[in-house]
């Protein structure tokens, strides 16, 4: 026992020294453009409710209509007897927003990458994934027992390269949208390799999702892609869709294979119908009100030209992420708690979420902002700018 505490103990220290030790925030509101952290309103510019949905008076009301019907556990899995109406109402109409044959829940996106890549994966296939790729991703790869091999982000040449080589079924794995960097894949590229390579590719698009494409069905979509040219889709309902859990979205074959392996899914109790019910409200939403998108795609406009102005080092990004690069951890830490102090909660990503030496503020917009909030982050920005 005394080994795991000094193995636990001396991690701690380590994580400590190097300005890598990580804090809850414990809040005392939902989730909205302001924030109430021990006792003091903030401007929130750390959430991923990219449309403003996860407080929406139609998707709490879905939520408590469903739970006085429903109630608030779904008892069971899905096989077993866990799968309940709006569980089938909202998989059916995941499957129309994205324009495939069915959709499939899981509980996270976590669940759904690992349980999906290890029930398509076997010893001996070979899986190529994005450097930075979403943690859930690399863990699937690397946890399937296939020949695993990362290629350089967003690199199709670099990718061609090791694609050619050797038999066997191929399976490419990216991010639609990078959730630490912003930035979108190449993914009319991708898919034309992989056509040539006979490989198949497989888009994580959780940050995607809601915000990308005419009707918000994401970046697969905004890119003219379909179910032949992206067979696996993966997308989470806790982010621009206000609510939690995740889907894969597929052909017939791929879902109903999914359903029969997948042990993510099989030995998984099912999420609360009720909150199946929040999320199909929140599609419902997505495509009734086109504004949300529009409105946001000014706000980030807005806020780049303000940053450029000001002359802040943002990486290059057309998404509700927009990461500001610090450099080294302590100041990015510092940065933070500047702003934090000054009425403005925006978070400090340090290693090993991404690479070291690249730590930086995830500052993300919602449709829930306004010009003026945005404008008063750029001008604290400005005023607190590290040495």
């Amino acid at each position: 026992m005394a080994g795991f505490e000094q193995r636990l103990g001396a991690a701690l220290q380590q994580r400590r020294e190097q300005d890598l030790f990580r804090e809850r925030l414990t809040l005392d509101s939902a989730q909205g453009p302001t924030v109430r952290v021990d006792g003091r309103e903030l401007l929130n510019f750390c959430s991923n409710d990219y449309l403003g949905l996860a407080s929406h008076p139609r998707v709490v009301e879905s939520f408590r209509s469903a739970a006085n019907t429903y109630g608030v556990g779904s008892g069971a899995s899905h096989l077993v007897c866990g799968h309940s109406r709006p569980h089938q109402e909202l998989e059916e109409a995941l499957a129309r927003l994205t324009g495939r044959p069915r959709a499939l829940l899981f509980s996270s996106g976590f669940a759904a990458n690992t349980g999906t890549l290890t029930t398509l994966l076997e010893p001996g296939d070979r899986v190529f994934q994005d450097r930075l790729n979403h943690a859930s991703l690399l863990d699937g790869g690397l946890h399937s027992g296939a020949r695993f091999r990362r290629f350089a982000h967003n690199d199709v040449a670099d990718l061609a390269r090791r694609l050619g080589a050797g038999d066997g079924p191929k399976l490419v794995v990216v991010d639609g949208v990078f959730s630490m960097d912003g930035d979108t894949a190449p993914l009319a590229e991708l898919a034309a390799l992989c056509r040539q390579e006979k490989a198949w590719l497989m888009v994580d698009d959780a940050h995607g999702i809601g915000v990308m494409g005419e009707q918000g069905a994401g970046s697969v979509q905004a890119a003219g892609l379909d179910t032949v040219d992206v067979p696996v889709l993966m997308a989470t309902l806790g982010k621009a869709l206000g609510t939690a859990g995740a889907f894969v979205a597929g052909d017939e074959l791929l879902i109903e294979g999914l359903i029969q392996q997948t042990r993510n899914y099989i030995y998984t109790t099912a999420t609360p119908p009720a909150l199946a019910a929040a999320a199909l409200a929140a599609v419902e939403l997505l495509q009734e009100e086109s504004w949300r998108r529009e409105h946001l795609h000014r706000l980030i406009a807005r806020f780049r030209h303000g940053a450029a102005d000001l002359g802040l080092d943002l990486m290059s990004s057309t998404s509700a992420i927009q990461p500001l690069l610090i450099g080294d951890a302590r100041q990015a830490v510092l940065f933070s708690q500047q702003l934090r102090e000054r009425g403005l909660l925006v978070g400090a990503i340090r290693p090993p979420t991404v690479p070291a030496g690249t730590s930086r503020l995830r500052i993300t917009l919602s449709a829930a902002h306004s010009e003026q909030q945005v404008d008063r982050l750029l001008e604290e920005l400005g005023k607190c700018r590290c040495p």
